[in-house]
């Protein structure tokens, strides 16, 4: 099986099966997707989403976050992991908006990463998610995922994946593809024991395929 061949028979059966696929972090605006964004790193969405609602209530916008003492922030976020880091990187994010975009967030991937705590995952979930930008976030999921099926070949890291997966994905596809492969990766390619039995891709996947001729 080509490559190709790969990438279209993926394509085609998560566009049949899973026809809507979104992030699982709860947010209204740019502002909220961004400090969700921010807290998810190394933390679970499920975590995230307990503890955005009363931080959104404290800090309601950019504004009101910019004015912040990061011990403020802390106390919230205090349940996430890293909450230190995340604190500063926070108030920096927000002050950084204020001073410099007008408290804007920016739709692109280049001006996203400008701001504390915004890699280049992150800016692409943000500029996809929200501004349906062509950029498509790779996480330890996708990552995975992207490998035992097949679509990525020796990637080194998540900038490699990405570049060989976006060279095959129609650009129109991105947005959503990076919710169709973390999703699959959290609920049925898992880490340690991908849930194969369950899995509508293994005609296409290169681990499944290996796995059974070893049988």
């Amino acid at each position: 099986m080509t490559r190709k061949e790969r990438f279209e028979g993926v394509i085609r059966y998560f566009t049949q099966h899973q026809p809507v696929a979104e992030t699982e972090l709860s947010y209204t605006s740019p502002y909220e997707l961004m400090v969700a964004v921010i807290l998810s790193a190394q933390c679970t969405d499920k975590r995230v989403n307990l503890i955005t609602p009363s931080f959104f209530r404290r800090f309601p916008s950019i504004e009101s976050l910019a004015k912040a003492e990061v011990s403020d922030v802390f106390e919230l976020i205090r349940s996430c992991s890293y909450p230190n880091n995340k604190s500063r990187h926070l108030v920096g994010m927000a002050r950084k908006l204020r001073d410099e975009y007008s408290c804007k967030v920016p739709s692109e991937p280049e001006e996203l990463q400008k701001l504390p705590g915004i890699g280049r995952k992150s800016a692409n979930v943000i500029a996809s998610v929200v501004f349906h930008k062509p950029a498509l976030a790779v996480d330890t999921h996708v990552f995975r995922v992207s490998a035992r099926l097949g679509l990525t070949w020796r990637a080194k890291n998540p900038f490699e994946a990405e570049k060989q997966l976006v060279q095959h994905i129609p650009d129109a596809l991105i947005p959503i593809a990076h919710h169709w492969l973390i999703l699959h990766g959290r609920y049925v390619c898992q880490a340690r024991k991908p849930r194969c039995g369950e899995c509508g891709l293994t005609q296409w996947c290169n681990f499944f395929q290996k796995s059974k001729s070893k049988e």
